[in-house]
């Protein structure tokens, strides 16, 4: 019995002892062994750490009015568990379906989804139509999720909205193409804008903050703390005026729905620096719902990545070099009509032509022939090409937009020369290109590099890097450049045969060249389809703006760039141009058809804008218009006011606290502070006399504007009034006309 016993204590005590020996052994290879192992766990399990997200960088217009910001934004979320606890299923479906636009049995699926062990889910995300939605929808979910809450009686019905961030775009779809966008996921879509092409200076670098936690998953008081701040975009500040865009956009909506083109694109710049100051195309998309924009076609940028044969815009590249070689007489005559060159015979767009007719006479009525004997006979193709390729054709410009194509200078036979210099045959342009060829001859014949980046300035540090004005190369001189000037204010201001007096405006001196190009087709070309366009600039003895207008495809074939295009030039520069204080000349030889001396400015209040325009238009009033309304809110002068000489109307569509402040320069002290009163902005003065300059800031949260007064000289206080007067005559500009050859299109 005895011994049983010690058996027992000893066997007991051996297994104890083994035990306690293979715990110490398991012990020994945890904390010793794999002493690293669950070292670096363990930091898993108690440390964590959190992203803090960056800033993108906000892009605001030359004048500080933001174009694309982060901003606050929500994400709507369902906790199917507490729904299906408190019954509610059905009636947080119909909510959200009308809130959200989302399908009523997609919602379903949420509200029921459950997980691998068979239970309902804490939290599910409604994605698309839930994802970062704006304050507005957010108020609306907000409403909905309070209103079930008192209708049942819950503290909770499941609904979470997370606060989040989203790329946002104030002016909603203008300037689309130049901006592009940003996608839900906050990456910039490649290949569209300014916000692809700037991404990483834009989008910064993300912070963190590392810290201990509890077994909760609590951060522990007073534990260390990693902290790496988030170091926010760099902002851009474009070229872009945000009013000239909106002017651009405003009459290519109307042209737009009037032509109904495949499409349309408007560049506008300024030729003497080469920043532009508009580029827009239709037909175009939102960037806030970029998702809605399901034809990509919205989204192509035809003014960087389309070429088409420019027809007979660019005829004055082959002016322009026929001038520079003193090859061209103005008053010399030549046979219009048709002229043969090996391979073919090309013909003006009257086959039978004028007759004799002066090489200036042949510039106004863009005959073929004409350009054909400067460029192909005169000039030679070997010169003729040099001064293609000297005017920058068949070279990327250098924009600072992605997928800008470099278009194409291909001639080889002799008809390839010949047809190359109207503006045809082997030869594919971009419409910034063109523009930047012609704004070299409006800037006295300088080839410059077009930029749409102003400054680029680091928030931290305040550093701003401004992009400078680039000349590339002279191509003519500053003396020929304005010998050609004269001749293309003839395409416009002559009223008979101008082919570009579509585009004359009273009191304004306009260069300019119209170009129609018939589309290749399978043996020949087709008729019903062409580009229209119209090139030019204003005023012709200082230029402010140079301009192109392409229209790719109008429904009736019958228009040329003169009568299409030419209305739709003439109505942006008359609004740029006074909105830039450029004063009308006052010609007093001349007859004009309306002047304002002495009218009453008629009362505009309460009536549609379009009313409002044609009200004035009948007057002889010219106009400006503030915001994007559809009735006038109020209206500078006031109505009843004594209108002096080439006075406009301001139109004001919102309440003056939302408008963008107008361009006063050139106005006397008194209209300026009665205008920016209508707009409730504080004003400075700084000296006496007309407004020369001003510069707008925000003090203690509201705008104010310092106005910089100068006394104006009595020549520089003459300003003209009256509308445009242009010719009804049928519209003169050529078209293709060969026997042989080929014609380019627009083309992605």
């Amino acid at each position: 019995m005895i011994k049983r016993i010690k058996l027992r204590t000893l066997l007991i005590g051996g297994v104890i002892t083994l035990f306690f020996a293979v715990l110490m052994g398991k012990v020994f290879w945890i904390q010793v062994v794999e002493a690293d192992f669950w070292q670096d766990y363990a930091e898993k399990v108690w440390s964590k750490k959190k992203t803090i997200p960056a800033s993108r960088g906000k892009i605001i217009d030359r004048n500080g009015d933001i174009l694309a910001v982060d901003a606050p934004a929500y994400t709507v979320a369902i906790n199917p568990k507490l729904i299906h606890e408190a019954g509610i299923q059905e009636d947080i479906v119909k909510g959200l379906h009308d809130i959200l636009g989302k399908k009523e049995d997609e919602l379903r699926e949420l509200v029921n989804a459950k997980n691998e062990d068979g239970e309902f889910y804490r939290q599910r995300e409604v994605r698309r139509e839930g994802w970062k939605v704006d304050q507005d929808v957010k108020e609306q979910v907000e409403k909905l999720r309070d209103d079930l809450m008192k209708e049942h009686e819950l503290e909770d019905v499941g609904i979470i909205l997370i606060k989040d961030q989203k790329r946002y775009y104030p002016k909603n779809s203008l300037a689309a193409h130049v901006l592009g966008y940003v996608n839900r996921e906050g990456e910039a879509v490649q290949g569209t804008g300014i916000e692809a092409y700037y991404d990483e200076e834009l989008r910064g670098q993300d912070g963190s903050l590392e810290y201990k936690s509890d077994g909760r998953g609590i951060e522990i008081p007073k534990a260390s703390e990693i902290f790496t701040p988030a170091k926010n975009g760099k902002d851009l500040q474009l070229t872009i005026d945000y009013t000239i865009q909106y002017y651009i956009e405003e009459a290519m909506r109307e042209a737009f729905a009037e032509l109904k083109p495949i499409s349309m694109t408007v560049v506008a710049v300024d030729p003497k620096t080469m920043e532009i100051l508009g580029m827009a195309n239709m037909p175009t998309y939102n960037p806030n719902e970029y998702w809605k924009g399901v034809d990509q076609k919205n989204f192509y940028n035809h003014a960087i990545k389309s070429v088409y044969e420019p027809g007979s815009t660019f005829k004055i590249v082959t002016l322009a070099g026929a001038v520079q070689e003193g090859m061209f007489n103005p008053n010399e005559s030549f046979m219009s009509g048709s002229i043969r060159v090996p391979g073919q015979t090309i013909h003006d767009v009257k086959r039978s032509g004028w007759g004799a007719i002066s090489y200036l006479e042949g510039v106004k009525r863009s005959s073929n022939v004409a350009f054909v004997k400067l460029g192909y006979e005169k000039l030679g193709p070997d010169l003729l090409k040099e001064y293609v390729d000297n005017f920058g054709f068949g070279q990327k410009t250098g924009i600072e937009l992605p997928g800008e194509a470099k278009g194409l200078v291909s001639p080889v036979y002799q008809a390839d020369y010949a047809a190359m210099s109207y503006g045809h045959g082997q030869l594919l342009v971009t419409p910034v290109q063109q523009l930047v060829a012609v704004a070299a001859v409006a800037n006295g014949g300088k080839l410059m590099e077009p930029h749409i980046v102003k400054s680029i300035t680091d928030p931290h540090t305040g550093e701003t890097v401004t992009t400078q004005p680039k000349v590339i190369r002279q191509v003519i001189s500053p003396e020929k450049a304005k010998e050609v000037s004269g001749y293309l204010e003839q395409v416009v201001s002559d009223l008979k045969i101008g082919t570009g007096r579509h585009a004359y405006i009273d009191g304004y001196r306009i260069a300019g060249k119209t170009g129609t190009a018939v589309k290749a087709a399978k043996g020949g070309y087709d008729y019903t389809k062409q580009v229209v366009s119209f090139v030019g600039y204003a005023p012709v003895d200082d230029p402010k703006i140079a301009i192109l207008v392409l229209i790719d495809e109008p429904s009736n074939s019958e228009l040329g760039g003169g009568t299409a295009a030419g209305p739709i030039v003439k109505k942006i520069l008359n609004q740029v141009l006074q909105y830039m204080g450029v004063p009308k000349q006052i010609d007093k030889a001349a007859n004009s058809s309306v002047t304002t001396t002495g009218a009453k400015a008629p009362e505009l209040s309460g009536l549609g804008v379009q009313e409002a325009k044609d009200l004035l238009a009948g007057k002889g009033i010219s106009y400006a218009t503030l915001g994007n309304g559809s009735k006038v809110v109020s209206q500078f002068p006031k109505a009843g006011t004594h209108m002096k000489p080439g006075q406009h109307m301001y139109i004001l569509t919102e309440e003056g606290q939302h408008l963008n402040i107008p361009n006063v320069k050139g106005q006397s002290l008194r209209d300026a502070l009665e205008l920016l009163s209508v707009l409730q902005v504080a004003v400075r003065t700084v000296g006496e006399g007309f407004v020369v300059d001003q510069q707008v800031t925000e003090v203690q949260g509201q705008r104010q504007v310092t106005l910089v007064l100068e006394p104006l000289s009595k020549e520089g206080d003459q300003e003209a009034a009256g509308e445009d007067a242009s010719g009804q005559n049928e519209d003169g500009d050529d078209k293709n006309e060969t026997d042989s050859g080929e014609s380019g299109e627009p083309s992605p």
